[in-house]
């Protein structure tokens, strides 16, 4: 199968190539969108990623180009109109479950960077400043950690925090036993916010939580809360999180991932003027600490999203049903 992969990276060939797969992969560094949807003609597959548009128009035109299925190398797909896939004929595959370690541990190493100011230090220490001055953070152990989806991966970091001694509580539709089981106590979504110290957000986006975090349950939190965000970028409402940063409503603010980060994440922009005014404002906050969507990124990672993805390319090949496939 022909398989045109959109949005790749050095290391996205380099972990596809490395599993020497019978398919014919060509890697273009575009964006998928109205403009770079052409690249796919002749092509039987488009390998996607988080921040490529799959919106209605563009499935029409990559049916009318041959394109017979679309694989998700992420597990995320709100970029993508199922709907207007399955009207189409079109399959649509993706990696449920690359690494739910890997964006876990990128969401406690915020945590700590912002609690501990590690970043601050290394560059102090670098210009020969030893100083600790505002350097000072606070013990984990028997703070309030709310966390909003315990799906695997906020799982994952439910147990890394009850390793640290910290008490969690947490919000999803679907309670875990397993999570109950070890000491996690399941609240209503707006006693998780009121009550924490620390909320990290694992859940998915779609209507009901795009702008999950605005100006009324911003209102709810703890003066001082810490904010992580390694999910999606429009679960958060990024001015109303500016706004209670500025007031000091919120102390710490750590994200990986940003909700017009299609603009900017995954490229050098170093000698551009970024006119993203809300993500230049944030970079002025000592407080918040902004990573470009890198908690999927580990070796186990891209290397479990490569096997998967192309077992999926074989599975539609061979008519194979697949609990990845979602059309």
């Amino acid at each position: 199968m022909k398989i045109a992969f959109f949005s790749s990276q050095s290391y996205d060939s380099k972990s596809f190539d490395a599993l020497k797969s019978n398919h014919d992969l060509t890697y273009f560094t575009e964006n998928l969108s109205v403009s770079s949807v052409k690249l796919a003609k002749e092509f039987d597959a488009v390998c996607v990623f988080v921040n490529d548009d799959l919106n209605a128009d563009i499935l029409k035109k990559l049916k009318y180009y041959g394109i017979k299925c679309i694989l998700l190398r992420c597990a995320g797909f709100n970029n993508v109109d199922l709907k207007e896939a399955k009207e189409l004929g079109l399959s649509v595959f993706r990696v449920p479950a690359y690494s739910p370690n890997a964006v876990a541990e990128h969401a406690v190493a915020l945590i700590q960077t912002l609690n501990r100011k590690t970043h601050k230090a290394f560059n102090r220490i670098r210009e020969g400043n030893f100083s600790l001055e505002k350097l000072q953070g606070f013990d984990i152990v028997n703070k309030t950690v709310g966390v909003i989806g315990t799906g695997k991966i906020g799982a994952v970091f439910c147990k890394i925090m009850l390793g640290f001694g910290a008490k969690i509580i947490a919000f999803d539709l679907e309670e875990s036993p397993e999570l109950k089981a070890a000491g996690i106590k399941y609240l209503p979504i707006k006693e998780v916010i009121s009550k924490s110290d620390i909320i990290s957000l694992h859940c998915p986006l779609n209507n009901e939580t795009k702008h999950l975090i605005n100006k009324d349950t911003l209102n709810l939190m703890k003066d001082g809360v810490m904010l992580i965000n390694t999910s999606r970028g429009a679960l958060i409402e990024t001015s109303a999180v500016i706004g209670a940063l500025k007031s000091k409503k919120l102390g710490y603010l750590g994200i990986d991932v940003y909700e017009q980060e299609e603009h900017l994440f995954f490229k050098d922009l170093s000698e551009t003027i970024i006119n993203d005014d809300e993500i230049a404002r944030l970079t002025t906050f000592p407080n918040v600490l902004i990573t470009a969507h890198q908690g999927f990124f580990t070796n186990e990672a891209l290397y479990e999203i490569a096997s998967t993805t192309l077992k999926n390319a074989d599975d539609f090949m061979n008519g194979i049903n697949t609990v990845n496939k979602l059309v």
